[in-house]
């Protein structure tokens, strides 16, 4: 049976916050509110709770996760930027942009297609998860909460916990969120290609 926490959106509680930490660095999987849609996630280094992960979303081994990130000094850390691509992060982070770039060794090969050594990197324009990531100093593994058979993700709280009470370990109530997902913009290609449109004002990358 999954916890629920409640927690203002503005002003996060920096006990829950902890105690949702907590949860992520025992191995849980949570579902907590991002600034396009809800979202799951767990440890980077955790293979057991991203093979949870896959198991509830029903993806392979070639889906590509996302880091979801504090600031641009974790994107550095995680893939290869040059200045073109880090002006064109900071022009629109935090933000609902998951921007493809390619890794560093210190992504685990796990978390990447199997065929190309990249990752997607964000930086959310939420206050529940900046505080998350915060207290966690590292980023977290994320995938849109998004079920088989379904073409929008999960939006509501309480139909998260309703649907997937047995399933996750934590669903954090952030308030409504949005029907969109991210855009995607793959930075790795030369010029970017945008791979998905959706919250984001994708403008400059066509």
């Amino acid at each position: 049976m999954s916890q629920f926490f409640q927690i203002h959106p503005d002003n996060p509680q920096a006990r829950l916050i902890r105690q949702a930490v907590d949860i992520i660095e025992q191995g849980g999987v949570i579902a907590y509110p991002t600034d396009s849609a809800y979202a799951l996630g767990c440890h980077l280094d955790d293979k057991r709770a991203v093979d949870r992960i896959r198991q509830i979303r029903k993806v392979t081994d070639k889906h590509n996760f996302t880091l979801m990130c504090r600031d641009l000094t974790d994107i550095s850390t995680y893939a290869k930027v040059d200045n073109i691509q880090y002006r064109q992060i900071k022009a629109h982070t935090p933000g609902p942009y998951t921007f493809i770039l390619d890794a560093t060794t210190e992504v685990p090969r796990r978390l990447m297609n199997p065929k190309r050594r990249q990752i997607g990197i964000r930086i959310p324009d939420n206050q529940i998860t900046l505080a998350l990531l915060e207290a966690l100093a590292q980023p977290l593994m994320s995938t849109t909460l998004i079920l088989p058979g379904d073409d929008a993700p999960l939006t509501d709280p309480y139909d998260i916990r309703a649907t997937l009470e047995h399933t996750l370990d934590l669903v954090i109530d952030g308030g409504f969120c949005g029907f969109d997902a991210t855009s995607v913009i793959d930075l790795a290609s030369e010029p970017p290609l945008v791979i998905r449109e959706g919250c984001g004002d994708v403008s400059a990358f066509t």
